[in-house]
């Protein structure tokens, strides 16, 4: 199903090493309170890499589906533009990617100053660790972006 696009030109979009078909945007990290904001871009009709999510997470779908596939690649769950979700973290490894377009979706991860993503082969080994101090330093990385009064 395709949607209106989400009108992302005043959003700088970053890539992380190693990681195909996503793209990112960190929002906002809040050391004290354990949160961190990122927008993701997932590519149409493609899947990022397995992962599983250590902190608990709500999802909202911006733009597109986000689709959510298990470890062995079957289809778990499809989420449409405009879904919000709460998630409590798991342990369950999976891939994500866009449906026939390319989804946008905000997440905002709760709860860790530890490991937020990680990032898995396809033997469930461990290639990195993403947590919040990371994160934190990915938006010291980034470019200012344009503030609206």
């Amino acid at each position: 199903m395709l949607t209106k696009e989400f009108d992302d030109r005043n959003i700088t979009w970053y890539t992380l090493e190693g990681i195909e078909h996503a793209w990112y945007h960190v929002c906002h990290v809040d050391v004290e309170n354990k949160t961190v904001d990122v927008l993701f871009k997932f590519a149409a009709n493609q899947k990022v890499v397995l992962h599983r999510h250590h902190a608990d997470y709500r999802t909202f779908v911006v733009q597109g589906e986000l689709r959510i596939y298990k470890a062995n690649g079957d289809i778990k769950e499809i989420r449409p533009v405009g879904s919000y979700v709460a998630k409590q973290a798991s342990d369950e490894p999976h891939t994500e990617g866009g449906g026939d377009q390319d989804a946008i979706a905000l997440f905002s991860n709760r709860g860790t100053d530890g490991v937020i993503y990680e990032i898995l082969d396809d033997n469930l080994n461990t290639l990195a660790n993403l947590g919040l101090h990371d994160f934190k330093a990915l938006l010291e990385a980034q470019e200012p972006q344009l503030e609206t009064t």
